[in-house]
């Protein structure tokens, strides 16, 4: 950062610090991954300069061969890697994604149907406090009380009363994994369309770990900074029949000129995410948060529906007398980074709640396996008993910057 520090030493001092934290601190938070350094070099390429609203051989700008090649680039490794027949690469993020497929496919007051955001689902599935609630009416569904998964014919049922234009899967902190085909024979009982939002977990899907949703779903949307690694952005997955309608809801739709050192850190991602190396990090966290899953279960923390299919665990606090918030706040004291969460049928508000996520995807990446997962659980209890013990949370701290130096973050895709 030779440029930075002697043009502006004041950002150059606060990236190395934010180097330091990433760096000494262990990252469990679901949302969170480590980009290689070869996506970190794409976003701070020389593309960042070039503006080009539209698409490859329709741009609104001159100068555009090679952006062309680029964005092509990507698209077509993005098709490959998820076996999708189109792919738009230019969504400035997974909200940004969601809202162009409902633009392309629906008019304001049409009817989504989607996962209630207590109970795992995300904001941009037409919840109230979203710009997608107050364009489209949305009806929710839920997980069942007793086995906290989703009941398939209750949705069923929803579905055949509320006849949604879009029914929409996926979540944000729903820890199992959802039975695509069955839900697209539900919306095509209904005559609606199926949006699958495969944001957490499209770098376990890409990697073929766990089952896709571009088979089944009409539109797939994600983003490529979590389970997938890559930089900040999304992506739309659709059959070509969809194509031109997916790609004039995003420009002129939603956005102008793409983020073109964007799409290029995305056609990297994907390039790494086709490796070998890549379904090894993603076989390791889907093995990781099964044992964290069980190793706090052993202590007395409550796995949301009785464990975990992906890469995160959700934990009810109740039975400990913990509230999220505090157990966050402790936690992070200590150096171990999550969030807290609601859990289904939460009585505590979203700022309070009564359950903590943790995922594994940024302990997986520094290469992290049972014996570090069976300290950091020891370590989670340890300073949740007495989540008011400053001596505590100093001493785990050491420790757990002892065992970041032991597994530094390095990238394990690059060598």
């Amino acid at each position: 950062m030779t440029h930075l520090a002697e043009t502006d030493p004041a950002v150059a001092t606060l990236i190395q610090k934010e180097n330091r934290r990433q760096e000494t601190t262990l990252n469990l938070i679901a949302a969170e991954n480590t980009a290689p350094p070869a996506v970190l070099e794409a976003l701070g390429s020389s593309f960042n300069n070039k503006t080009a609203e539209g698409y490859p051989g329709r741009r609104y700008h001159t100068g555009c061969q090679v952006t062309d090649e680029m964005e092509q680039l990507a698209v077509s490794r993005a098709k490959a890697l998820f076996g999708a027949g189109h792919a738009n690469v230019q969504p400035h993020s997974g909200v940004n994604a969601n809202l162009a497929v409902y633009g392309a496919m629906m008019t304001p007051g049409d009817r989504i149907l989607s996962m209630e955001l207590s109970h795992g689902g995300h904001l941009s599935h037409g919840d109230a406090a979203s710009i997608t609630g107050r364009i489209y009416r949305a009806t929710h569904y839920g997980v069942n009380r007793e086995t906290e998964r989703l009941d398939y014919d209750a949705i069923r049922d929803l579905a055949l009363e509320v006849r949604p234009k879009m029914l929409v899967a996926g979540a944000s902190s729903y820890p199992r994994l959802i039975d695509y085909p069955t839900l697209r024979s539900i919306a095509d009982e209904v005559s609606a369309f199926l949006l699958a939002d495969m944001a957490h977990i499209a770098g376990l899907v890409a990697a073929k770990v766990i089952p896709s949703p571009v088979p089944h779903a009409h539109f797939v949307t994600f983003t490529t900074y979590k389970t997938l690694m890559g930089p900040h952005g999304g992506v739309i997955l659709c059959p070509a029949d969809f194509a031109k309608r997916i790609d004039r809801s995003v420009f002129p739709g939603t956005q102008g000129t793409p983020t073109l050192s964007l799409v290029a850190a995305k056609a990297v991602c994907f390039h790494l995410a086709a490796t070998p190396e890549f379904r090894t990090v993603q076989e390791r966290t889907l093995r990781t948060a099964d044992l964290l899953a069980g190793e706090l279960d052993a202590r007395g923390y409550r796995p949301v529906s009785g464990g975990t299919d992906i890469h995160m665990v959700l934990v009810d606090l109740r039975d400990k007398g913990l509230k999220g918030d505090r157990a966050e706040e402790a936690l992070e004291a200590a150096g171990i980074l999550c969030n807290r969460n609601v859990i289904p049928f939460d009585p505590e508000s979203t700022l309070v709640t009564s359950g903590l996520r943790l995922g594994t995807p940024g302990i997986s990446s520094r290469g992290m396996e049972a014996e570090e997962i069976k300290l950091i659980a020891d370590w989670i209890d340890r300073i949740l008993s007495k989540p008011e013990d400053w001596t505590i949370q100093e001493r785990v701290r050491e420790r757990v910057k002892d065992l970041c130096r032991r597994f530094p973050l390095r990238d394990r895709l690059e060598g």
